[in-house]
């Protein structure tokens, strides 16, 4: 039994040899790159699986190809530059982008065809508007307006241009919603300002006994109408 063990490690000592010398020719070949293909072993050293898949392929370039292998291509003639002068562009003045303003024509008033009618028969009244409050007068009537002109001293004429009625016994000319005021004139004169009597006016807030005692006293413009006129021809010239 002892002299067997050793010629059993020989053989397998020469097992291993074999198979390293045909291992490392292959993985040489398996890590150089393609290139170098020309230099390997014959592939009869290799083992029949990778024979199979192992494909080696040569190039063989010439140094001194044939003329004909090369295409030349058809020359261009080079550009000749003949520029033509272009057209000078066309200059247009300059124009504004904003519209027109529209022209506006005043149209003078249609003289209604009664009015000569209505000027031919005094006494006239109208209704004259002041600070949005219509006050109906005649020619002679005294006016005492509710507040005061502080602008208007006494002794001041005003012309009343705001009506919205104009009449006669038998004739009425209404505004819509007034009349144009160059179909009458109604001027107004400043007579005087009055005062009213002294009031007093108890003022006391909410949850507090204090009472304050405040003296008021209104003054008031007082106006008679001195002119009363309705004008047939449209202007103040024309006199019914």
């Amino acid at each position: 039994m002892q002299q067997i063990t050793p010629c059993i490690s020989q053989s397998s000592n020469t097992t291993t040899m074999s198979r390293s010398r045909f291992s490392t020719p292959l993985k040489r070949a398996l890590l150089q790159p393609s290139s170098q293909l020309s230099h390997h072993p014959p592939t009869s050293l290799l083992p029949l699986p990778l024979r199979a898949r192992l494909t080696i392929t040569t190039t063989t370039t010439d140094p001194n190809p044939p003329e004909s292998a090369f295409t030349s291509l058809p020359s261009k003639p080079p550009p000749t530059s003949t520029a033509t002068p272009s057209p000078p562009l066309p200059t247009h003045p300059p124009t504004s982008h904003h519209l027109p303003h529209p022209t506006t024509t005043t149209t003078p008033p249609t003289t209604p065809p009664l009015l000569p009618l209505l000027a031919a028969q005094p006494p006239h009244y109208i209704t004259a508007h002041l600070h949005a409050r219509p006050y109906l007068l005649t020619h002679g009537d005294t006016l005492r307006l509710p507040f005061h002109l502080p602008h208007a001293p006494p002794g001041t004429t005003l012309r009343l241009n705001r009506a919205s009625t104009l009449g006669s016994r038998d004739y009425t000319f209404r505004g819509a919603p007034w009349i144009d005021e160059e179909l009458f004139v109604c001027r107004a004169r400043v007579v005087g300002v009055e005062g009213e009597p002294m009031r007093w006016v108890r003022k006391t807030k909410r949850r507090q006994r204090r009472v304050k005692t405040v003296g008021s006293k209104m003054r008031c413009t007082v106006l008679r109408v001195c002119e009363l006129r309705v004008l047939s021809g449209g202007g103040e010239g024309g006199e019914g």
